[in-house]
């Protein structure tokens, strides 16, 4: 029993000066783990506290009992035990000795534990599966009323894709459905269902060729399926932080099939254009317009122009506004030529 307190104590006493130590300008010291640093902020894992994060350029010194890895700002990186002396950090390597540097020239530290987790997560970019880095959205729209008349209105968009160095993948869908009870006699005055799957690949860092198929359904223009698939080629016009535009252009093959009987095959040529701009951190608006003159019916042709708007509420959460037209220069007889889709709600973003 004595030798167990002995050592109990021991341990007690001895633990402080195993743990990494991290000493502030304004003389707080932190002892535990570091987990991480990027520049910025310094991330230590305390005993006590749980994970504790200061500005790096609040830092003093620092030390460590584990070996940690350095990233440098002449590119190298190394690793080992770290102690402060002098303004500077010596770093204590295994191969190569004592590196000594100031601490403005350290871009990152990671744990061995964080080294793991980068260095897998760097894999996983190089060669992804096909189940990761998807990315996308759901928006969710419903208003109803009730009173003298009975209405609903259900909106549903999702959209996901898949962006690697090599090529992108894209994933589209909308629904929309309304109906309106008066009289104790339900009418549906909407019900549409629009989706498409479009593949591209880099050619060089401005040039893509793209596949890509439609699909359509608009019951009140008596649209039982419009089936489209079409490729070509895209230019990157523009690629920022803040702003892209691509201009893409190739040709289609547009199959129709209306609930009147009739049937119709025409090849298209595609040209479009799409553009997504950041106003700030929380506000952005996307764009896109692709116009098909009619190769078979020649003057005819189709406009598709989408556009939203979005403000962030959350990481995970937003608010948008999207406009669709769809425009037929040769609808079915008794339709009209446009259809026009107005809905807002909101987005729940995903990533994997």
């Amino acid at each position: 029993m004595r030798l167990c307190t002995i050592l109990f104590c021991i341990a007690v006493v001895c633990a402080p000066l195993v743990a990494d130590q991290v000493s502030m300008k304004n003389g707080d010291h932190f002892t535990g783990s570091i987990l991480k640093c990027d520049g910025k902020n310094l991330t230590l894992k305390s005993d006590y506290a749980g994970p504790v994060t200061v500005s790096w350029d609040a830092v003093v010194s620092i030390e460590s009992s584990a070996p940690l890895h350095f990233g440098l700002a002449d590119g190298q990186t190394v690793v080992g035990t770290v102690t402060t002396a002098d303004g500077k950090l010596r770093i204590q390597t295994k191969d190569t000795g004592t590196v000594a540097t100031a601490k403005a020239a350290i871009r990152f530290i990671r744990s061995a534990g964080e080294q793991a987790a980068y260095e897998t997560e760097i894999e996983r970019y190089r060669n992804p599966r096909l189940v990761d880095l998807w990315t996308g959205f759901v928006d969710l729209g419903y208003s109803q009323t009730r009173g003298n008349a009975r209405t609903s209105n259900v909106a549903v968009s999702a959209n996901a894709s898949r962006k690697t160095s090599r090529d992108r993948i894209g994933v589209a869908f909308t629904s929309l459905y309304a109906s309106t009870d008066t009289a104790g006699k339900p009418t549906v005055t909407a019900n549409a269902i629009r989706g498409g799957l479009n593949y591209e690949l880099n050619v060089s860092p401005k040039v893509f060729a793209f596949g890509s198929v439609d699909l359509e359904f608009d019951e009140f223009q008596k649209l039982d399926l419009r089936f489209v698939p079409a490729g070509g080629f895209g230019y990157r016009a523009l690629k920022s932080e803040v702003t892209t535009l691509d201009f893409h252009g190739g040709a289609s093959l547009n199959r129709e099939f209306f609930a009147t009987g009739l049937e119709r095959t025409s090849g298209e040529v595609l040209l479009g254009e799409e553009v997504t701009h950041k106003f700030s951190a929380a506000f952005s608006l996307r764009e896109k317009l692709a116009f098909y003159p009619n190769l078979t019916n020649r003057g005819n042709c189709r406009i598709n122009f989408d556009t939203s708007a979005v403000a962030t509420l959350r990481k995970w959460l937003a608010w948008q506004v999207s406009l669709s037209n769809r425009f037929l220069s040769n609808p079915v007889p008794g339709r009209q030529r446009n259809d026009v889709l107005l809905t807002t709600g909101i987005r729940l973003t995903f990533a994997k």
